[in-house]
């Protein structure tokens, strides 16, 4: 099957969860409605797409990975709209309509970020969500996805981004940042594919973790390029505010040229990572392939 066609399935897929699990919007909880909005207007769905084909390596059914890559996708919506308040990033726009603080105000996007990063590890915990992974899995899942999450990974990442406005970085710096920034959740979610089938090994995981890191720099680049050329229409996002905002960024430091080589790099790595799992892994070959050529 195309990447293209199990991409297009797995946001129908995860869109569907997303509804399921989401509290129900009502006219009187605005809380419920801007979680509605910030989960469900769009998306590439990249995360949960790499935690199902990495379970897929295992031969592990999607019913089994649902919960994780619906969870996962909460915490990445949970961090766009954090991402984008007026003290983070101050964007106005995000997947082509008004960002969740500009539509509900500050205070309100704020508690969504709260609310959808609780919900989804009280949906890895709670039995009735993923009832074919045993708990000694689930506390495995949930130390990954935590620590991914957490102080010493994307938000870590967004505290040095912003202490960074203004200065320039070091080229190991900067991977640095984005390895935690951006890297963390894609390789959190390739590990949490494997981890769901019960029988990845540790070397299985660490050449995920590996992959991991390579895509998360190749789609950092990739958005730094597209930062720098792309229009609005199509990335449905401003772009030129890396420049406005001042921000160290692997165009800034190394060109348009030598970003894209370094991205090449990156996807080489990734390949190489994925040596391991042979032809199994074909899907996440491709996906590695998108990132570096997508347009938007």
């Amino acid at each position: 099957m195309p990447i293209h066609e199990r991409m297009k399935r797995c946001q129908e897929r995860v869109q569907i969860l997303l509804e399921r699990y989401l509290p129900y919007p009502q006219a009187s909880m605005p809380l419920y409605n801007a979680m509605h909005y910030a989960c469900l207007n769009g998306g590439k769905r990249l995360r949960p797409l790499l935690a199902y084909l990495t379970a897929d390596i295992f031969d592990t059914p999607a019913e089994v990975v649902d919960p994780i890559a619906a969870s996962i996708e909460m915490i990445h919506c949970y961090s766009l709209v954090h991402d984008d308040l007026p003290a983070m990033d101050n964007d106005d726009l995000r997947r082509g309509k008004p960002t969740c603080h500009m539509v509900f105000g500050d205070a309100t996007a704020i508690l969504v970020g709260d609310a959808l990063l609780t919900l989804a590890f009280e949906i890895l915990s709670t039995s009735e969500h993923s009832p074919n992974v045993d708990y000694s899995t689930k506390l495995q899942i949930i130390r990954v996805l935590s620590q991914a999450s957490g102080a010493s990974g994307m938000v870590q990442g967004q505290a040095i981004d912003l202490a960074a406005e203004g200065h320039q970085l070091e080229l190991a710096q900067l991977i640095d940042m984005h390895n935690a920034k951006t890297g963390a959740l894609l390789s959190a979610s390739v590990q949490c594919g494997a981890l769901a089938s019960g029988r990845a090994t540790e070397n299985d995981l660490f050449k995920l973790q590996n992959f991991g890191k390579a895509i998360g720099l190749c789609f950092q680049i990739q958005d730094d390029i597209l930062d720098a050329l792309g229009n609005s229409e199509i990335m449905g996002k401003h772009p030129g505010q890396d420049v406005k905002k001042n921000k160290c960024t692997f165009v800034t430091l190394l060109g348009i040229e030598q970003a894209r080589a370094h991205a090449i790099d990156c996807h080489a790595q990734a390949l190489l990572a994925l040596e391991h799992f042979g032809p199994k892994a074909d899907l996440l070959r491709a996906l590695s392939a998108y990132i570096i050529e997508r347009v938007a």
